[in-house]
C-alpha cells in the first residue's frame, strides 16, 4: 500500500492557443506534492500530462498496479485555475482509466474544489479542498495504515451514503520554508528544453515564491491558496534558482506568483541573495501597479534580473476599476509603465472587457491607455465568472449550461453584457490589430531616425502594417455595425 501514481490534468495540446505559443512549463504544484509524499516514504511514479497527446497514455503506468492515483493539478498555473472544460474531461478520463486498477483515487485542483460532486460521481474517492500537501500527506498515511476516519480529516470532500460531505478547510501553510524543495528530478527536462529552445531560443522554467493574494478584486477566484499571502524566504528561492540554472540549464524564469514581492523588503533581500550566490537570472513576474510604485521596488527588481512584468491593468476606465474592486488608479498604470520602460523592462497588460455596465466610453478609455503607453504585449479577454467570486454571484442567474470556457482561447461571453458576444469577439481582434499597427508605425519612425538599429524583428513589424492597416479599418467598421445592432436590441 505504498505505491502512488501521481499525475496532473492539464494537456497543452488540448489548449490550441497555448500549444501554438510553445512555452510549456512543468506542473510545479504537482512536483511539490511529490516531494512531500516522498518524505513520508511513498514510492512515486509520475505521469506528467503537460506534453502528452491523450489521457489514454496513462494506461502503461497503471499496469504497474499502483495503490493510489493522485491527480494533483498545478495550482500556481493560471491555466489550471481557469477550470477549462477540456481539462475537466481529461481528468475524468484519467479517473475512468484508473478506477478498475487502484485502491483509491484522490483529486486536488481548482476545478475539483469548485465542482467536487462531478469528480466524486465519476469515481474519485476523495477531493482535496484548497491547498493540498498536508491533507494529501495525512490522508495517504492513514489509508496506508488502515486508520482513516474520513469525518475527522480536514480539507476533504467525499461521498457518504450517496451524498457529498465536505469537511472544514485545513489551516493554510504559513511557514513555506518547512516544505521540501519540489521534486524536479521527476520532470523530463529534455522534452521541455527542446520545445523552448526551438521556439524561443532559450530555456525557461517556473518557480513560485509565495502563495495566495490578499487583494479583493471581485472577479478573481482563489480556490487553492485563498485570500492571504505567505512567502518563502529570499534565500530558499535564490537557492532553487541556482539549482535549476546549474543542474538543468535554465536561462530564464517565470515567477508564477499571483503577486510577486508584496512582503516589505523581500525584493531587496532577494536581490542581495542572488548576488551572494553569484547568479544572474532573468525572469518575468506578475504584479500590481500600486505595489511597483512603492519605495525602490522597481530599482531592486531590475538589479535582480527582472526582464518582464505583466500587470493587471484590466481597464483604462476608473469607473470599471472601481466596480471591480481593483484598488488601483489609472494614473498608477501610466506612472508604473513609464518607469518600467525607462528601466528597459518589458511590460505586459492584462486587459478585460465586458465587465458589468461597461460603456463604449470605458472601452475607448482602455484603447487610449494602450495606445498611449504601448506596452510590449497585451493579453485581452472578456470578464469570466468564476465560482466563489462576487462577480459570479452577480451574473449567476444568467448562466446556462456553459459556465466554463472550453480552452483559454474560448472567450465566450457567458452572461448579458452591454454589447453582444459578436461585438466582444470583434473587439478582441480589433485591439490586437491596432496595437500591432501602432507597433509597426513606431518601429518605422525609429528606423528612419536610427537606421542602424533596424533588425529582423523590427522589419517584420514594419511590413506587418501592410496587413494591419486595412484589417483594422475593416474591424472598426464591423464593430460600429455590431454596436448599433446591440443598441437597437436594447
Amino acid at each position: 500500500m505504498n505505491r502512488v501514481l501521481l499525475t496532473n490534468a492539464y494537456f497543452y495540446r488540448f489548449d490550441p492557443k497555448q500549444w501554438r505559443d510553445q512555452r510549456p512549463y512543468p506542473p510545479y504544484g504537482t512536483i511539490y506534492a511529490a516531494s512531500v509524499l516522498r518524505e513520508c516514504g511513498f514510492e512515486i511514479d509520475f505521469f506528467d500530462t503537460n506534453l502528452r497527446h491523450s489521457p489514454d497514455e496513462i494506461q502503461p503506468r497503471l499496469e504497474a498496479a499502483p495503490n493510489y492515483l493522485v491527480i494533483y493539478d498545478d495550482g500556481f498555473n493560471y491555466l489550471s485555475k481557469m477550470c477549462l472544460t477540456r481539462m475537466r474531461e481529461a481528468a475524468l478520463a484519467l479517473i475512468t482509466h484508473a478506477r478498475p486498477v487502484v485502491d483509491h483515487i484522490l483529486v486536488c485542483s481548482s476545478d475539483s474544489t469548485d465542482h467536487c460532486e462531478t469528480y466524486l460521481r465519476a469515481g474519485a474517492d476523495f477531493i482535496l479542498l484548497g491547498e493540498g500537501e498536508l491533507t494529501l500527506q495525512e490522508l495517504l498515511t492513514q489509508l496506508r495504515a488502515g486508520t482513516l476516519v474520513a469525518a475527522d480529516t480536514l480539507g476533504i470532500a467525499y461521498l457518504e451514503a450517496g451524498k457529498v460531505r465536505k469537511n472544514g478547510r485545513r489551516p493554510v501553510l504559513r511557514q513555506l520554508d518547512e516544505l521540501p524543495d519540489p521534486a524536479w528530478d521527476l520532470i523530463d527536462m529534455a522534452d521541455y528544453r527542446k520545445i523552448w529552445v526551438e521556439s524561443q531560443g532559450y530555456f525557461s522554467l517556473n518557480i513560485a515564491t509565495t502563495r495566495g493574494c490578499p487583494y479583493k478584486c471581485n472577479w478573481c477566484a482563489k480556490p487553492i491558496y485563498g485570500n492571504r499571502y505567505n512567502s518563502r524566504s529570499p534565500r530558499r528561492v535564490a537557492e532553487e534558482m541556482k539549482l535549476l540554472i546549474e543542474k538543468h540549464g535554465a536561462q530564464h524564469f517565470w515567477v508564477c506568483d499571483d503577486i510577486f514581492g508584496l512582503k516589505p523588503r523581500w525584493v531587496q533581500q532577494f536581490r542581495d541573495e542572488l548576488r551572494e550566490l553569484g547568479i544572474q537570472p532573468t525572469y518575468k513576474i506578475q504584479s500590481r501597479v500600486d505595489l511597483l510604485l512603492k519605495e525602490d521596488t522597481i530599482d531592486a527588481l531590475v538589479e535582480s534580473g527582472l526582464q518582464t512584468v505583466w500587470v493587471g491593468a484590466e481597464s483604462g476606465s476608473q469607473a470599471i476599476l472601481d466596480a471591480m474592486d481593483k484598488g488601483t488608479q489609472v494614473e498608477q498604470i501610466y506612472e508604473a509603465t513609464r518607469l518600467l520602460k525607462a528601466k528597459s523592462v518589458e511590460v505586459g497588460f492584462f486587459l478585460q472587457f465586458g465587465y458589468l455596465d461597461e460603456t463604449l466610453s470605458d472601452i475607448h478609455q482602455t484603447i487610449k491607455m494602450v495606445l498611449d503607453l504601448m506596452p510590449d504585449e497585451i493579453g485581452v479577454s472578456v470578464s469570466y465568472p468564476l465560482p466563489g467570486t462576487k462577480f459570479f454571484e452577480k451574473v449567476q442567474s444568467q448562466l446556462d449550461n456553459k459556465q466554463n470556457w472550453t480552452d483559454s482561447d474560448d472567450l465566450a461571453m457567458m452572461y448579458q453584457a452591454t454589447y453582444s458576444p459578436a461585438f466582444y469577439r470583434r473587439l478582441h481582434r480589433y485591439i490586437h490589430k491596432i496595437f500591432r499597427l501602432r507597433q509597426g508605425w513606431l518601429q518605422l519612425r525609429n528606423s528612419l531616425r536610427h537606421p542602424a538599429q533596424l533588425n529582423a524583428r523590427g522589419l517584420r513589424a514594419i511590413l506587418a502594417t501592410i496587413y494591419y492597416l486595412p484589417a483594422s479599418t475593416l474591424d472598426y467598421w464591423l464593430l460600429r455595425r455590431l454596436e448599433n445592432r446591440s443598441i437597437a436590441r436594447s
